[in-house]
C-alpha cells in the first residue's frame, strides 16, 4: 500500500515537474505569443509576436476597432510574485502560483490575476476582479520548442 501512495505522489510530482511559467506562451485566443520571463524580483510577461489580430471574447470576430493594438514588447502581464508552494516528494520546495496583474488590450482594463501551470503544461491565468471566485480562466498553450533563457 505504502509503494503505491509513493508512486502515486511521484507521479503527481513528475506531471508538474514543469510548474515553470517561465517561457514563450500562445494566448487562449491565439493572437499573441508571450514571452514570460524575471522583471526584477517578480515575472512579467510581454509580446513576443503578434499573430492574429481576433476578438479574445468572441472567437472569430476582429478586434473592436477601439481595442489597444497589439505590439511586439506590449506588457500583458504585469508583477506576478509567487503566492503559493508546496513540497515535492524529493523535499524541494517549488512555487505553484503567482498572483499580479493581466492586461486586456480589447477593453483597455488590468485586473488582478492568479497564474499556475496545470498539470498537462499549459499556463492558466484567473484574471479577476474583488476575489478570484469572481473571475475567468483562460488556458495558454507553450510554444514549443522555444529557446528562452531561464
Amino acid at each position: 500500500m505504502r509503494v503505491a501512495v509513493l508512486l502515486i505522489a511521484l507521479l503527481a510530482g513528475g506531471a508538474r515537474a514543469d510548474a515553470d511559467p517561465r517561457g514563450l506562451w500562445l494566448t487562449a485566443s491565439g493572437n499573441l505569443e508571450v514571452l514570460v520571463a524575471p522583471c526584477g524580483a517578480a515575472l512579467c510577461g510581454k509580446v513576443a509576436r503578434v499573430v492574429a489580430n481576433q476578438s479574445m471574447s468572441r472567437p472569430g470576430e476582429a478586434m473592436p476597432a477601439d481595442a489597444q493594438p497589439a505590439q511586439e514588447g506590449m506588457d500583458i502581464l504585469l508583477d506576478f510574485l509567487p503566492s503559493s508552494s508546496e513540497t515535492r516528494p524529493d523535499g524541494r520546495r517549488v512555487t505553484t502560483e503567482w498572483r499580479g496583474r493581466i492586461f486586456n488590450r480589447e477593453n483597455g482594463k488590468t485586473y488582478r490575476c492568479l497564474m499556475s501551470v496545470g498539470q498537462g503544461g499549459e499556463l492558466q491565468l484567473r484574471g479577476y476582479v474583488g476575489l478570484p471566485m469572481f473571475g475567468r480562466t483562460q488556458t495558454w498553450q507553450r510554444v514549443p520548442h522555444a529557446e528562452v533563457a531561464k
